[in-house]
């Protein structure tokens, strides 16, 4: 047992930990745990914890159902919203089989392998997350509604704001789980708000955004609230997005940085060049339900695969950096419904596979996308089920999350997709399926 399990341990023991939440995610990104008693973990360490994995969304068939989950010692947090004593602490685990091999659907798993790849080459990468999010009334019964918390706007304050003490304390329980929130402020929507994470790197930037979404869940439902990842709950206002910034470093510099002409460094372009050639394939991972094509093409989301300086009607768009190191992408495509390590996983494949190719970036558009003819640039997918269409068979998916992922993930998309061909009333089953749940 190497040094961090035994200050694990320590602190478990020192600090009234009575209960221990192992976490992960199921392929579509929703997050599952089970709990364990102190004594019990150093055992998990050791031998992991078995779990009825046929029971788990996209994982296991029933006769091949025993997985383990081991705990990362290194994403040991305190739940802050249950009792400070006899407290309660969560890990992030990894998946693995009885002969302790990794678990092919694990997302933390298909994201570190991504990562691997990277490091033999060379390259760290970081990664901040901007999640949107709506804030709903509930009814009597306490039920969710579509009536806004606010009638606010984008960055406005209070009284327009009612959301700002609920961000402060989404923001305040974040930061007492060790994450860094950047910033906060209400969004376009009525009720939507916004909160933006520091860079970090990618396999904890997706941990941040699965503990994110769990905690905005949390304190709203302590508010009487509803918080909604929703792609777009309410269809005449702004969708929630999740803009992804992404730098690369080698040796220590970014290689996103500018040359002394303020020229685009050649990586930068190549990686970009990567990514909107995988954009199409890749977007039922990025964008995996109904609401997610509807968000498109209005109020900065994009439609068309295409890049800009600063343009935020772009997929991409390059942010200005106040220095070198500041120097990002920033990837507009997709939305916090998403499983963020399938996501990241791709994003970051795209990208290194284009510096690898050494790809040629098409020439930057920077007008108005939304008002602007796009000519033959190429559209995004309109719905879930071309997005399907376009990443079933990609070889490029495939290699990235394992065939077997692949398949098993779109086929449950299919299979939600039918459901929706089915259903006489489309919006009340969008709102069961999907609004209530994300």
């Amino acid at each position: 047992m190497d040094s961090t399990m035994q200050a694990v341990l320590q602190f478990v023991e020192e600090n009234d930990v009575k209960f221990i939440r192992l976490a992960f995610c199921d392929v579509m990104g929703t997050l599952k745990n089970i709990a364990i008693m102190p004594s019990e973990l150093p055992r998990a360490f050791e031998t992991g914890v078995s779990f009825d994995a046929s029971s788990i969304l996209g994982f296991a068939p029933v006769d091949k159902s025993d997985l383990f989950l081991f705990p990362d010692a290194a994403t040991l947090s305190v739940l802050p919203w249950r009792p400070q004593t006899g407290r309660v602490v969560r890990f992030f685990c990894s998946v693995r089989t009885a002969d302790g091999s990794p678990y092919g659907a694990d997302g933390r798993h298909i994201l570190r392998r991504t990562l691997r790849r990277l490091a033999d080459a060379g390259y760290e990468c970081r990664v901040g997350a901007e999640c949107e999010f709506y804030l709903f009334e509930r009814d009597a019964e306490g039920r969710p509604t579509k009536r806004p918390q606010d009638n606010g706007g984008y960055f406005d304050v209070a009284p327009l704001d009612r959301g700002e003490n609920v961000r402060r304390e989404i923001c305040l329980t974040l930061e007492e789980m060790n994450i860094r929130p950047e910033s906060s402020h209400h969004e376009q929507g009525p009720g939507q708000n916004e909160v933006d994470f520091k860079h970090a790197a990618p396999l904890t930037a997706a941990d941040d955004v699965i503990t994110f979404k769990n905690v905005v869940k949390t304190v709203a439902a302590r508010n009487g609230l509803y918080g909604s990842f929703s792609p777009k709950p309410l269809a005449d206002k702004p969708g929630s997005g999740m803009h992804v910034n992404i730098s690369l470093a080698r040796g220590g510099r970014n290689i996103f940085a500018p040359g002394p002409d303020g020229a685009y460094s050649p990586a930068m372009r190549s990686f970009i060049a990567g990514v909107l050639a995988r954009a199409g394939e890749i977007c039922a991972f990025t964008n995996p339900v109904p609401g997610s094509y509807a968000r498109f093409g209005s109020f900065e989301a994009p439609r068309y695969v295409a890049w800009s300086h600063q343009n935020r009607s772009q997929l991409i768009r390059i942010p200005a950096a106040p220095a070198p190191e500041y120097a990002r992408i920033e990837v507009r495509m997709p939305d916090v419904s998403c499983n963020p390590y399938l996501a990241f996983a791709l994003l970051l494949a795209a990208g290194f596979e284009g510096m690898e190719r050494k790809m040629e970036l098409a020439e930057e558009t920077p007008y108005d996308l939304y008002t602007a003819n796009a000519g033959a640039l190429e559209a995004l997918p309109a719905s879930l089920e071309e997005a399907i269409a376009r990443a079933g068979g990609s070889a490029f998916v495939e290699k990235v999350l394992s065939a077997d992922t692949a398949r098993k993930y779109l086929a449950l998309k299919q299979a939600e997709q039918n459901r929706w061909f089915a259903a006489r009333d489309k919006e009340k089953y969008q709102d069961e399926a999907y609004f209530g749940v994300l």
